[in-house]
């Protein structure tokens, strides 16, 4: 693949760019990308990563010094976490949890696991929520006297469970 600049020499550094789902992808030759200011020889691990959202993950009114925290199983310090990016055992997660929730929301976008599933699986748990959604949405209208509205979410329903089978 050539450099999308010079379209001369071999492209060796590959950016991307997300920006609201919009995905830029750039191919730089090393002299194009020195000439961008990219660094092509920068490497970084992932713990450097960790440990640079770590400086900015703890509680409002809360510095990172002010974690001197210790596991009681393992003995791991918050701050060997930090230098080496992994926790000792299951006990760190609740021991250092100050520290990791925002952390967690801030790479994951949430602080509780919710997994993979097959897509079938999914189909079928996205149509359960639904009808649940629904039966809520229906009963309201009840309480609120809207038949019209509770006979078009009736049939709504009854179509979804069909289809489920």
């Amino acid at each position: 693949m050539l450099c999308d600049i010079c379209g001369k020499n071999e492209a060796t550094v590959h950016l991307t760019e997300m920006i609201n789902d919009q995905t830029t992808e750039l191919h730089l030759c090393e002299e194009c990308a020195k000439e961008k200011g990219a660094q092509a020889e920068q490497q970084f691990s992932l713990s450097d990563l960790l440990a640079g959202l770590l400086d900015f993950s703890v509680p409002e009114g809360t510095t990172v010094s002010d974690i001197k925290l210790k596991c009681p199983n393992c003995k791991l310090t918050y701050d060997d976490f930090k230098r080496i990016g992994r926790l000792g055992c299951s006990e760190c997660y609740n021991t250092f949890r100050v520290a990791l929730e925002p952390l967690l929301k801030s790479i994951h976008g949430s602080t509780h696991h919710i997994g993979k599933s097959p897509h079938k699986a999914v189909k079928v748990s996205k149509a359960k929520s639904q009808v649940e959604e629904l039966r809520l949405k229906l009963q309201r209208a009840i309480q609120a006297e809207e038949y019209e509205e509770a006979a078009r979410l009736r049939d709504v329903i009854r179509e979804l469970e069909k289809e489920k089978g």
